[in-house]
């Protein structure tokens, strides 16, 4: 059976896909030529009373909390109905930058509602794919065929924008409504088909990766052949692409591939101990000691669609535009491949080099907690068979993971408040109040909320952004627990 793209985009209060939430959900199915299948789909999501709405985010949006409770869903509810779209059979779902965004909006929304945060990715002929690399491979391989956008460095040199807006706009891509989310998937898909038409087989190559097989066959760790690599981790003045070379597998993630960018002189790497090299890879640009350089070495997952390509697919007119120095590339590979230290010692600066966080919140616990058993999936699934919210009252599932009893809870006091009883109602005020409070756990405090209005009123604001910051604050203040009384 053949397969069907389904593009989406979230709009969202807040920046932070693990703590912020959605406020807004818009998806067209395409067929495999991109023709529209059946109706859009535009959602809106309640916002919960244990969470502040950035004001930025509702200025961007122009999305009220009010506007989002009048017109959406219940979260719960919310993330069921994304979930049946996302796990409809032979789907790949899409977006413009949505590897690193909306794929993260959509994992957390799924677990902190009991969804299965995976397996839409890659059950039943399923898949995912981002256009914002393949828009970035190519300007840096195959430009033609497209109008690109630029913009000044604060150097004076010249990089091309990969906004959407900005593209749109050079394209002559009808997008008069950035920021709304169904404005946004129609403009993606109007650039799925200029990319594509511009050079289908290229198209088609990177529409193949997203199989991390094929991948894994690119970045060979024993083979150690070099490949062009894109992405945004590269300066966009080069096309953000780079000559890298895999030199192993990651010692604690499976996906991961850990990649050297060939333009750099490897000495340092053969020289230096592991634990000097960690030192001088985990570091920003700015904490470095003078006179000291970066250790470039990156990780590729081969399950997030990275770009890589056969080194012949960056030809000599694409080399010089860029600034990609294939001779000094070919001289430090041969300098890394003749060194038989290198796998091991590469492997060991990735040996725990970020801890997994230890937050003992449930709601944050997606990546550091461990895989929910397949068990308690059964048990899980009983919370989604339920009639209303009222069908929750009582329900006590046999978990065995220690979040889902406190997780269930929440799920039933963000989505049904009205289900709660009494000592549940105390109990849920006591912690809206500490989350407002808690710069930990909270994507934004009452603290910070209130400093992010007193900058807005110093600005001289539109009638339209007033309007939307006056909104912003009634919701706040209603929703005010009982101790900000006391």
């Amino acid at each position: 059976m053949s397969h069907t793209f389904l593009f989406h985009d979230y709009e969202t209060f807040g920046a932070d896909p693990r703590r912020d939430r959605p406020s807004q959900f818009a998806a067209i199915r395409t067929d495999a030529d991109f023709n529209e299948i059946g109706e859009p789909v535009v959602l809106f999501c309640k916002v919960s009373d244990d969470y502040l709405p950035h004001p930025a985010a509702c200025v961007l949006t122009r999305i009220t909390p009010q506007k989002a409770n009048r017109r959406g869903l219940p979260e719960i509810e919310f993330a069921e109905a994304v979930h049946a779209m996302m796990c409809e059979p032979n789907s790949c779902v899409l977006g413009y930058n949505s590897l690193r965004f909306d794929d993260e909006v959509t994992r957390h929304l799924f677990y902190r509602n009991l969804l299965d945060p995976y397996g839409r990715e890659w059950q039943n002929g399923n898949s995912r794919w981002d256009l914002i690399d393949v828009v970035r491979a190519f300007y840096a391989l195959r430009p033609e065929g497209i109008e690109w956008p630029m913009r000044e460095l604060p150097d004076g040199r010249k990089a091309p924008s990969f906004k959407l807006e900005h593209l749109t706009a050079a394209n002559g891509i009808p997008h008069e409504g950035a920021h709304d989310a169904l404005s946004d998937v129609r403009a993606t898909i109007a650039l799925a088909k200029l990319l594509r038409a511009a050079n289908p087989r290229l198209f088609d190559y990177l529409f193949s990766l997203r199989s991390k097989h094929k991948v894994n066959e690119m970045l060979d760790v024993v083979a150690r052949r070099p490949v062009v690599h894109v992405s945004r981790r590269y300066p966009a003045a080069q096309g953000c692409s780079a000559l890298v070379v895999p030199l192993a597998r990651h010692p604690s993630n499976p996906n991961g591939i850990i990649v050297c960018d060939l333009s750099v002189d490897p000495t340092p790497l053969q020289t230096l101990t592991a634990e000097q090299i960690r030192e001088r890879v985990f570091i920003s640009n700015d904490d470095l000691p003078e006179g000291e350089t970066r250790i470039p070495l990156k990780v590729i997952h081969a399950n997030r669609c990275p770009v890589v390509l056969p080194i012949k697919a960056l030809d000599v007119a694409a080399a010089e535009r860029l600034g990609l120095d294939k001779t000094a590339a070919e001289q430090h590979w041969q300098q890394l491949v003749a060194d038989p230290t290198l796998m091991g010692k590469v492997s060991a600066v990735f040996d725990k080099a970020h801890p997994d966080d230890e937050s003992p919140d449930p709601d944050t616990m997606l990546y550091s907690g461990s895989f929910f058993s397949a068990s308690d999936k059964r048990e899980m699934a009983q919370v989604h068979q339920r009639e209303s919210g009222w069908d929750l009252v009582g329900m006590a599932p046999a978990f065995q993971d220690l979040r889902l009893p406190e997780m269930l809870f929440r799920v039933r006091a963000r989505s049904y408040p009205d289900t709660l009883e009494t000592a549940e109602r105390q109990q849920w005020e006591a912690f809206r109040w500490e989350r407002f409070n808690d710069a930990q756990h909270s994507a934004l405090t009452l603290t910070n909320f209130a400093r992010e209005i007193e900058r807005y009123n110093q600005q001289d604001l539109t009638p339209e952004v007033r309007q939307i910051l006056e909104e912003v604050v009634m919701h706040v203040e209603s929703i005010m627990p009982s101790q900000a009384f006391e």
